[in-house]
């Protein structure tokens, strides 16, 4: 492979850092979650196994719009000679795909390239609706451009996993994955007291959870039971005590069980009622938790053992 492609590719795993001015990497990273929270609500409606293919609506419905009110007619072609026919592989794909979107640019891990595929869904979204009557042809310019951003620029310094990364790497990793950890034990904290408060108040172990969020602002953090509260706050405390003692083993805890609550909402939306009232986004949701305290476990302990090496091997002079 050509040196240039090389460095290119190389280039969307790289820590999306630099020296910026503080305010501007703040606005940078708001801008990061602010579109992470656009697609971590927009997957709650991609539902399976049929993606709206039995009804005409859903996935569907917006995917038959490329063909009903084609904007760019290869495009057309292509969605109904190859993506309609086999829908729920295609449906499956969305939505693994815009979760992704959702999970990496809210937790700020491996920016670039998550703003890259943004600007490839934007597109294709766009080129499937954009002339369907109702819809604003700008919407989808802005989601391109706003990808296109965090593309360029460095949206992954302040809360993020790339910050940890990068930090890690200059052999500061404890301090920035401790701080991002304590953050994310906040979030995902208060989330399930409120959660378990609304729960209690309502029906506690409904499979449909209550709601965190709506379609008022068009925000949502997911829909908990009582039991989907109790998940977060456990994994809250887990990366807590891992933060504390800087044990990898207490993040690493919390990661699989953040893992096992996603794995749980995906199989059970499917089947049957949902043990813990979630939905897609409460599965994505789960997933950013496991992100950050998968991704960030081995930086939490760095530090910790280095000092334990050098104070054996000063042990050992002496």
């Amino acid at each position: 492979m050509p040196l240039r492609a090389q460095s290119g590719l190389s280039g969307l795993v790289t820590p999306a850092v630099s020296t910026l001015p503080s305010a501007g990497a703040a606005g940078l990273a708001g801008l990061r979650v602010l579109v992470g929270l656009m697609w971590l609500y927009n997957v709650v409606w991609k539902r399976p196994p049929d993606f709206g293919e039995d009804s005409g609506t859903s996935v569907y419905g917006f995917s038959q719009d490329a063909v009903e009110y084609p904007v760019f007619p290869p495009y057309s072609w292509l969605v109904e000679n190859l993506v309609l026919p086999s829908f729920p592989a295609f449906g499956w794909m969305v939505l693994v795909v815009e979760t992704m979107l959702a999970v990496l640019l809210l937790t700020g891990t491996l920016v670039r390239l998550a703003a890259l595929v943004g600007v490839a869904q934007s597109l294709a979204i766009g080129l499937s609706v954009a002339q369907t009557p109702g819809e604003w042809p700008w919407s989808y310019w802005l989601m391109i451009g706003a990808h296109v951003v965090l593309l360029v620029t460095a949206s992954g310094r302040v809360a993020a996993v790339d910050s940890v990364r990068a930090e890690a790497a200059a052999g500061r990793g404890q301090p920035a994955a401790t701080r991002l950890v304590r953050g994310w034990v906040a979030v995902l904290g208060l989330t399930g007291i409120v959660a378990g408060v609304l729960a209690i108040a309502g029906d506690p172990l409904a499979s449909s959870g209550e709601q965190l969020g709506g379609p008022g602002l068009s925000v949502s953090l997911g829909s908990y039971n009582l039991l989907g509260a109790m998940v977060l706050v456990v994994v809250a405390a887990l990366m807590l005590v891992a933060a504390t003692v800087h044990r990898r083993e207490f993040a690493l805890a919390a990661s699989g069980l953040a893992v096992l609550a996603a794995l749980s909402v995906y199989v059970q939306l499917t089947r049957t009622d949902v043990w813990l009232g979630g939905s897609n986004t409460s599965a994505a949701f789960f997933l950013c938790a496991a992100v950050v305290a998968g991704v960030t476990a081995g930086a939490l302990t760095s530090s910790s053992r280095k000092e334990g090496t050098a104070t054996h091997g000063s042990a050992r002079a002496t």
